[in-house]
């Protein structure tokens, strides 16, 4: 079931350092050339989520620079790790007035808009090119949503949504499916 689109709907970007960001990438990047791809592939995620309200949530005194820059909200969140800092975001954007939040991952190059998954209700999943990873997900800001990123996290966030007893999109768009974790993912269009 479709949602009316509404001023309550924020998107959560998760961004790491850029110093330290796509360490897999290493074998064929150098270390300014994976700086700047993470840089460039989260400046094109934060432009279109517009024109819904973006918040960087980060560690890292560049990166709030950098969200500053391209005019999201800066969520400082040291030392939580992914999980952490991502459910800490949803639960300050849901006290700054969010009913929904879409948490989009940073590096997708391929991504057109996120709108859409802002206007479904419970929880829509957006899995990786490889139905393993979770590259975006729409949640009620007062959900209770349980992350749980890393290897795995699709089939363990489709399980949250069961536990949750909340209804279940997923959305299979090429654009926000395709994620950079590995050097193969570089040849690949989405």
């Amino acid at each position: 079931m479709a949602r009316e689109p509404s001023d309550a709907v924020h998107v959560l970007v998760p961004v790491k350092a850029f110093s330290r960001a796509k360490l897999r990438l290493a074998t064929v990047l150098s270390d300014a050339e994976r700086h700047d791809l993470a840089r460039r592939m989260a400046t094109h995620v934060v432009g279109i989520a517009a024109p819904l309200p973006v918040a960087v949530v980060c560690d890292d005194h560049e990166v709030a620079a950098w969200a500053e820059d391209v005019g999201a909200r800066v969520l400082w969140e040291p030392g939580m790790g992914l999980n952490g800092a991502v459910a800490s975001g949803v639960e300050r954007l849901r006290a700054a007035g969010a009913s929904r939040v879409i948490v989009a991952h940073a590096d997708l190059p391929h991504a057109r808009s996120l709108a859409g998954i802002g206007e479904l209700d419970g929880v829509t999943l957006v899995p990786d090119h490889r139905d393993d990873g979770t590259n975006v997900v729409g949640v009620p800001a007062d959900g209770g949503f349980r992350f749980s990123y890393g290897p795995g996290s699709f089939a363990r966030h489709c399980a949250e949504v069961e536990r949750l007893g909340l209804p279940l999109h997923i959305v299979r768009e090429e654009g926000l499916r395709h994620d950079v974790d590995v050097p193969s993912d570089l040849t690949t269009s989405a």
